[in-house]
């Protein structure tokens, strides 16, 4: 698979990363073996960044990898990890602890739990205002000089921040919500990055199963699943985006491919300092993903891949107001 390095001074990675998060958490029940195999197979292709986070299945997602990389390689890998968000018992958000302490010591769980000694990036999920963000950076610098992390990554925060936290220590990544229907960040942050050196690891490159072409307006979702409390699935909002998906299911059928390969195969376009994160929990759908760092769209056929999906068409926010307060990269 290509490789694209992430910024000017991250490592080197595969074009596609494997999310894992759904594999644990908040998309409703999935199946081990099945993750595990996916896990594998992404592997076996030649995905080689693995994104996680100590708080997906209140620490299991981390102890999944860890099975999943027993008989691996650890240099053959490159493992991303976000920390701070914090949950009770029954799995409720209780908030967000980015203090140096809670750092320092989130990491110690989080490289027993993967079985390693150290993370190759490491970053906090979301950052509040009470902690300037120079705290935070500055604390998993220390866990850089120690050893126990290679590279220093942010998610979902503002140009402003990232240039606070680039200035402590050098930035990795920024990994952020980018995909057809969520490219606010073209505006300001991405152009932020590029003038920074940072790269962009894109989450959410099919809207959390929007941009899939395989949903449906009369599709059910449990309890679990959180996407139930999304502005962008409610009943006032999904017939609209789904018109969306079938616009640009048309382009994608002109050029015979799927609905998803053209959604993550236009966010591959964006640059080479890029890197979407796809959250396939099953090695169909990772398949799937795989067929799109094989197409090469031409300039035409991203046009018309726009004109199905034009620039703030979507209905609803990416997330509920609640979660919306918490990003940072929405406040600046």
């Amino acid at each position: 698979m290509e490789k694209r390095r992430l910024g000017s001074q991250g490592p080197e990675v595969s074009a596609l990363g494997l999310g894992l998060m759904g594999m644990s958490d908040l998309y409703g029940p999935a199946d081990d073996g099945e993750s595990l195999a996916t896990i594998d197979a992404a592997l076996d292709a030649g995905i080689d960044l693995l994104d996680t986070g100590d708080f997906y299945g209140s620490g299991r997602n981390e102890l999944l990898l860890g099975k999943a990389l027993e008989a691996r390689s650890r240099e053959a890998v490159k493992i991303s990890v976000k920390f701070g968000a914090m949950r009770d018992p029954a799995g409720g958000f209780i908030g967000v602890d980015v203090r140096p302490p809670a750092v320092k010591n989130a990491l110690a769980q989080t490289l027993v739990r993967l079985g390693t000694d150290y993370v190759d990036i490491y970053r906090p999920a979301r950052i509040t205002p009470e902690v300037p963000i120079e705290e935070t950076v500055g604390a998993i610098a220390e866990m850089v000089e120690a050893g126990h992390v290679r590279h220093i990554g942010l998610s979902e925060v503002s140009s402003e921040t990232l240039r606070r936290a680039q200035a402590v220590h050098p930035i990795s990544d920024l990994q952020i919500e980018y995909s057809l229907i969520s490219r606010g960040i073209e505006g300001g942050i991405l152009p932020t990055c590029r003038e920074l050196g940072v790269g962009v690891t894109a989450y959410g490159v099919l809207s959390r199963g929007l941009l899939s072409g395989y949903w449906s307006a009369d599709r059910e979702l449990s309890p679990a699943d959180f996407r139930a409390h999304s502005p962008r699935f409610s009943e006032d909002s999904l017939g609209h985006n789904l018109a969306l998906v079938d616009a640009l299911g048309e382009v994608a059928e002109s050029l015979g491919i799927t609905v998803a390969q053209a959604a993550i195969a236009w966010v591959l376009s964006r640059g080479e300092d890029v890197v979407p994160l796809v959250g396939a929990r099953r090695r169909d759908r990772l398949a799937e993903a795989l067929g799109a760092a094989e197409v090469d769209l031409s300039l035409e056929q991203l046009e018309r891949i726009e004109a199905a999906v034009p620039v703030d068409s979507a209905s609803g926010a990416r997330y509920d107001s609640a979660q919306m307060a918490m990003l940072d990269s929405e406040r600046g």
